[in-house]
């Protein structure tokens, strides 16, 4: 096998030189893929992703290093699968930050990448991997050709951030409450109960699913986004019973970036049809304000099928910025 065709495995936490050379890669890939108003990921996210892992899983990162590459590390791609833990996700894992160089491409080196990866999978007897594409660019056609098949089709919106400055309402006994970073422990048991009205949400043909939300998962969810270098806010509507009626989080991944992730906004089946979605997220961008902090837009993706959350959106002036889709391959254990 030719040196640009050795496939490395990183250790659980990669050193600072190898996590700049993942980061030189899934830049540059990024740069040259994606539109220029899609900003590139920071390297803090980045180290971020590699270092600190999210609860309930453990993750394989693989790299295949450049040629002649000796001593300071440098890769010509990367790749790395996140194996869940948790009891309802078992048989599945998630592909992510599978990037090649451009001017290593067709080499043979997203094979090679792909290869180890989905034995990474099926060595612990996973049966289905999912992976997240920009449909129409070069990743679709390299996923279709090795078996994924499109199970959730979405779309990115992106909301200015300047663009709704229309003050949130509630009805009465409903009352806002906040937090930028880790859940207080106050909260984390009724955030735990809200989340789980995601459960409802399309999930297409996919297998891979979301956990059951408990005070722990959620606490250790909000911890890493603030271990992995990020800011979160979130804001929750509290009834008048003193639950979680609604919710909402956005994320700032690295310091400085202008375009905030929406993580996700759900409202409790006991109360919808009360505009509690959009008074959530209007109030989200008022505590936006508020800090200063330099975010000028909000991204988020929304699944085609889910029609309630596009109309909140549509009324907040989300535009849609281009489709991507969540494919999903089928593979036999062992």
């Amino acid at each position: 096998m030719s040196d640009e065709l050795t496939v490395v495995r990183l250790d659980p936490c990669p050193t600072a030189a190898e996590t700049d050379a993942w980061y030189d890669v899934v830049r540059t890939a990024h740069l040259h893929d994606m539109p220029p108003t899609v900003p590139p990921p920071g390297r803090a996210e980045t180290a971020g992703h590699l270092q600190v892992p999210a609860m309930l899983s453990h993750y394989v990162k693989v790299a295949v290093p450049l040629p002649g590459s000796h001593g300071r590390p440098a890769y010509a791609g990367v790749g790395w699968v996140r194996l869940f833990d948790d009891e309802e996700n078992l048989s599945t894992a998630y592909i992510g930050d599978f990037a090649v160089r451009p001017d290593r491409r067709r080499r043979g080196i997203g094979t090679r990448l792909w290869q180890e990866l989905r034995k990474a999978v099926t060595d612990e007897g996973r049966t289905s991997a999912t992976v997240s594409v920009e449909i129409g660019g070069p990743g679709e056609q390299f996923a279709k050709a090795r078996g994924f098949d499109s199970a959730l089709p979405m779309v990115w919106y992106v909301q200015r951030v300047a663009d709704e400055t229309t003050e949130p309402s509630l009805p009465d006994g409903y009352r806002f409450a906040e937090w930028t970073g880790v859940v207080p422990a106050e909260h984390a048991e009724r955030l735990a109960v809200v989340h789980e009205a995601m459960r409802d949400a399309p999930h297409g043909d996919l297998e891979l699913g979301p956990p059951r939300a408990t005070a722990e998962r959620v606490t250790h969810a909000q911890r890493a986004v603030v271990e992995r270098g990020g800011r979160m806010l979130t804001v929750v509507v509290v009834a008048p019973d003193g639950s979680h009626a609604a919710y909402t989080e956005v994320v700032q991944r690295s310091p400085g970036d202008v375009r905030a992730i929406q993580f996700a906004t759900g409202v409790a089946p006991a109360h919808r049809g009360r505009g509690l979605g959009l008074a959530v997220k209007r109030r989200l961008l008022g505590l936006l304000r508020e800090q200063g902090l330099p975010v000028r837009e909000i991204a988020t993706t929304v699944a085609d099928d889910n029609g309630p959350m596009r109309a909140v959106n549509k009324l907040l002036g989300y535009r849609p910025e281009r489709s991507v889709g969540l494919f999903q391959a089928r593979l036999p254990s062992g």
